[in-house]
């Protein structure tokens, strides 16, 4: 096997051999709905990881066009894999980001080298519980530090982080980021949510009882609206749509296989081919600076592919993609994780008008 440590572009045939290994774990990792621990160890090995991070921190400092097609080809072997992937690549942006350089030295060496496992609990700040009264995660200021009462409604990995980065919320609108041990007394994770797909990203509530958190800890603020402006934040951004496209690929590519000798699939295969095309140069193009369409309509138009082109996989495939264990089915489910995952309403609205022969 190629000494996977070797991984210095998206083009790199160390990267295919890894993206060919996951690849054939996909289905067991949906089977069996454990977490992918082995499949997290090799991304480490292959230094992954190290994308995210600076050279002062011994990352590689991939810029945003090679991470999103580092994103396409994993999302298109493991969706599962590599959704926790950008779960934990956000908790590390914010951590690089913040101004609190020993909090830096203390997490980032281990990060870097995959020893450590974190992930982020910010959806109830962006997009999930923000229509409630009261905050899901209320934060109080002590001298001390801060006391965290709540919960984060969607946190992957919860119960194998480290440590989870966290936003909460206090009485007067200011938010706060903190990097919270999971070993602290009071916090706690139930059992993660059965999900139509990616159950086993073990994604559910990580909850706060009288969290006494120091200053130590702090990533970001208080301050109000904390996450604006901060790397990965936006809601609807590029990763998650190089993610559906990376799905899209994954059936697409076995359309072209079936269409070797089934005329009949030429021409849908071709045209969702087409589609694929124009939409990853399209990400490409902005992830690199070259905003050619606004990043909504990127999103609309992966979640349309995404669900397009693995339920054209599941009619190619007939009776046999019905059965469990055929990888279409699977897509189909994992393609309707696109439509709740950080979906902005402007996505929402055009994905439904499509749905609803609208538009």
């Amino acid at each position: 096997m190629a000494n996977l440590h070797q991984i210095t572009s998206p083009d790199d045939g160390a990267f295919d051999e890894l993206c060919a290994e996951l690849s054939q774990a996909s289905s067991e990792i949906d089977r069996t709905e454990l977490w992918p621990s082995k499949q997290l160890q090799r991304l480490g090995e292959a230094g992954v990881y190290r994308w995210f991070l600076p050279p002062e921190w011994t990352g590689t400092a991939w810029d945003e066009a090679d991470l999103s097609r580092g994103y396409i080809k994993l999302a298109t072997a493991c969706l599962t894999t590599t959704f926790i992937l950008t779960q934990r690549s956000a908790a590390v942006r914010r951590i690089v980001d913040s101004e609190n350089q020993r909090l830096k030295e203390r997490l980032l060496p281990a990060l870097a080298d995959g020893s450590s496992f974190t992930t982020v609990g910010i959806s109830h700040l962006t997009t999930s519980r923000r229509h409630l009264a009261k905050p899901a995660l209320a934060a109080r200021e002590t001298p001390e530090g801060f006391i965290l009462d709540g919960y984060s409604p969607w946190v992957t990995g919860a119960a194998h982080a480290d440590f989870v980065v966290v936003g909460a919320s206090f009485d007067d609108e200011r938010q706060i980021l903190l990097a919270v041990p999971k070993d602290l007394p009071g916090v706690s994770a139930p059992p993660h949510a059965q999900l139509l797909a990616l159950t086993a990203s073990h994604t559910g509530p990580l909850e706060f009882k009288n969290v006494r958190v120091g200053r130590d800890w702090v990533i970001d603020g208080p301050a109000e609206n904390v996450m604006a402006g901060r790397s990965g934040t936006k809601t609807g951004g590029l990763q998650t749509s190089a993610l559906a496209i990376g799905l899209s690929a994954a059936a697409i590519e076995f359309l072209n296989r079936e269409s070797a000798a089934r005329p009949d699939l030429a021409d849908p295969t071709a045209n969702l081919r087409h589609d694929l095309d124009n939409l990853r140069l399209d990400l490409l193009a902005n992830a690199a600076g070259d905003q050619v369409c606004p990043a909504d309509e990127i999103r609309a138009r992966a979640n349309s592919l995404a669900l397009r082109s693995t339920q054209a996989a599941l009619a190619a495939a007939k009776g046999a993609g019905f059965v469990q264990s055929h990888p279409a089915g699977r897509w189909c489910r994992e393609a309707l994780f696109f439509l709740v995952w950080s979906c902005p309403q402007p996505v929402m609205a055009a994905n439904l008008c499509e749905l609803a022969g609208l538009g």
